[in-house]
């Protein structure tokens, strides 16, 4: 007698169940893109207690009949896919034909949807149709889900706390409603209202809706494109940065994405503008051709493959990259109010001038490394009818926004130092506040990455040759990577167990620390997160201007600190020191005077 047989098809459902609903998000996700794929402009999702005793999704979409509204019920039927040549060409967001049969055959059903010409009121247990009706014809779809895995019970002790589960789905219905401004999303949880859209198409609008006044206003516009890609959407200034990489949302095609690889991108495009432990809140949609991704990848369909990465990446790069520079990036020390839509910006003008001298005196040099850490405060907004009509017209300009990016800060005068650390300076425009190290820091960082960066490298011959000893698993990391360091100016070899000779070194390199100096960077090279070459350079330029540069409470003169504010104002990048900590922050002219109620506006 066989023991091989065909599978019951509710039992494979209740297995394909355990791919397609780890969470009550993906129950929420399925029937959402269902609806958006049934060309809904009005999507209402309503839940109660977090969806865990139920989830109602309903649309205005194209409905179904009562022979299609049946037939979604069994596995692998779908609309969306009828040849193989489709696979290779998906537009929709869902195609594989499982999400509702995995969904009904853990919980109960009822679906009620109509077309133009007739109603349909479906009721399912367990992925048993019960009852077949008809129902009114006001068209769309409503679904409502109740007793999620009633009849799995060991799924339920996988499922979160009521406040992770809810936060799942508000973040989920969040990226989509930033994917798609054009439909109206209203989120519900036991009678309240936790996200709502106007459904104008207004993406900026959208971003407002979720995130706030505040970041709404810090939010820059990116559309490019080449021959294989188009990249659109928004990108905040670095002070808007968060602790994670939630507020990163991937679009491709309209279809929220995860991806790794390009999530990394982005947040390259932010190196030394911001900590490396903080991210940017950034909207990107990324148009291409569908036969170029693959979303068959998993269940969730939120894995996507793409052909041509590189030269996404490439495209991403350089958009971002481009906007951020032209932004003037000195934050303001206050907290403007309610119904100031735009922020006065501090005045910026042209520096054409080479960059100034060597930096070689002695309040640069001093070695001593400050790993304090940056954190930004983020307020919380309330609602602006004005600025909600403001970016309704998508009228938003950014007033220090310009398309050549080699604009540098007017001259500031020193005028004194408090806590042995900050820099109290000025000009016409207003007061400034500067950290001495974070400022020194980024000076010697643009000094050793030109070093490091140039062709022709020079070296410093030791007297004495240098002998270094690391443990075995460094040395063969080190080892590998000989040719990296000998183009950066050192001239080494093996010698003996675990040991290298150094005969010399580059000339970043001060005599004083000289041993420590070089342990570090060969350290560097020993991690393996930094074996690309550009990364490890950035790497090794900003740990040498760290160590090369003042700290907190080293006490300077106001001719040194003069000195300091000149070098800062001729970098590529006066605003962030290479960790992404703010060198500047500002209080304009009107800041002064709003506060000591001199104007009143």
């Amino acid at each position: 007698m066989s023991k091989i047989k065909v599978m019951d098809e509710v039992l494979a459902n209740k297995i394909a169940a355990g791919e397609v609903v780890e969470k009550i998000m993906n129950v929420v996700k399925e029937l959402v893109e269902n609806s958006i794929d049934a060309s809904s402009d009005e999507i209402t999702i309503e839940l109660v207690d977090s969806g865990t005793k139920m989830i109602k999704v309903s649309d205005n979409g194209i409905g179904m009949d009562k022979e299609d509204a049946i037939l979604a019920f069994s596995r692998h039927a779908t609309s969306k896919l009828s040849s193989l040549s489709d696979l290779f060409a998906i537009s929709s967001l869902g195609f594989r034909g499982e999400a509702l049969p995995s969904i009904a055959s853990v919980s109960k059903v009822v679906l009620k949807t109509a077309n133009e010409s007739r109603g349909t009121l479906i009721k399912i247990e367990g992925g048993h149709i019960e009852e077949v009706l008809s129902s009114d014809l006001q068209k769309g779809t409503d679904i409502t889900v109740s007793s999620l895995f009633y009849n799995t019970p060991v799924r339920l002790k996988y499922l979160k706390s009521l406040h992770v589960e809810l936060a799942y789905i508000t973040d989920y219905i969040s990226k989509m409603a930033l994917s798609y401004p054009s439909i109206k999303f209203t989120l519900i949880n036991n009678d309240k209202v936790l996200l709502h859209t106007d459904g104008r198409g207004n993406l900026l609008k959208v971003i407002y809706e979720i995130y706030g006044a505040e970041v709404s206003k810090k939010m820059v516009s990116v559309d490019f494109e080449n021959d294989d890609y188009r990249i659109s959407g928004y990108i905040s200034y670095p002070e808007m940065a968060r602790s994670n990489r939630n507020s990163i949302t991937l679009l491709v095609n309209g279809r929220v994405i995860r991806n790794h690889e390009l999530l990394k991108t982005i947040t390259d495009c932010y190196h030394t503008y911001i900590p490396a432990t903080r991210f940017p809140i950034v909207v990107l949609n990324i148009l291409v051709d569908p036969i170029l991704v693959d979303v068959n990848i998993h269940p969730t369909k939120m894995d996507v493959k793409f052909s041509k990465l590189d030269v996404l990446k490439e495209l991403i790069l350089a958009t971002i990259q481009a906007e951020i520079k032209k932004l003037l990036l000195i934050p303001s020390a206050v907290t403007r109010e309610k119904e100031s839509v735009l922020e006065v910006q501090p005045y910026i003008y042209k520096e054409d001038d080479a960059l100034i001298q060597d930096l070689s005196t002695l309040f640069l040099e001093n070695k001593v490394e400050d790993t304090d850490t940056y954190e930004i405060q983020e307020s919380n907004t309330v609602y602006d009818a004005n600025l909600s009509e403001h970016l309704e017209k998508e009228q938003v300009q950014f007033s220090s926004r310009d398309t050549h990016p080699s604009y540098k800060i007017k001259k500031m005068i020193p005028r004194g130092i408090v806590y042995e650390t900050y820099i109290i300076a000025e000009n016409e425009d207003g007061m400034y506040i500067i950290d001495q190290h974070a400022a020194a820091e980024r000076i010697n960082y643009e000094k050793c990455l030109k070093e490091l960066l140039h062709t022709d490298i020079k070296r410093i011959p030791l007297l004495v040759p240098l002998s270094l000893e690391f443990p075995t698993h460094e040395f063969i990391m080190i080892k590998s990577n000989l040719d990296l360091l000998r183009s950066i100016g050192f001239d080494l070899d093996e010698f003996g167990i675990n040991t290298f000779v150094i005969r010399s070194h580059p000339p970043f390199i001060k005599e004083k620390d000289m041993k420590e100096d070089i342990v570090k960077i060969f350290q560097i090279v020993a991690e393996k997160e930094y074996f690309e070459k550009d990364k490890f350079l950035h790497y090794t330029a900003a740990t040498m201007a760290c160590r090369m540069s003042i700290k907190g409470n080293d006490y300077i003169h106001l001719d040194e600190a003069s000195y300091l504010l000149d070098a800062l104002s001729q970098c590529d990048n006066p605003f962030n020191c290479p960790h992404g900590r703010p060198t500047i922050i500002t209080y304009t002219k009107y800041d002064l005077e709003k506060m000591f109620k001199r104007v009143m506006s």
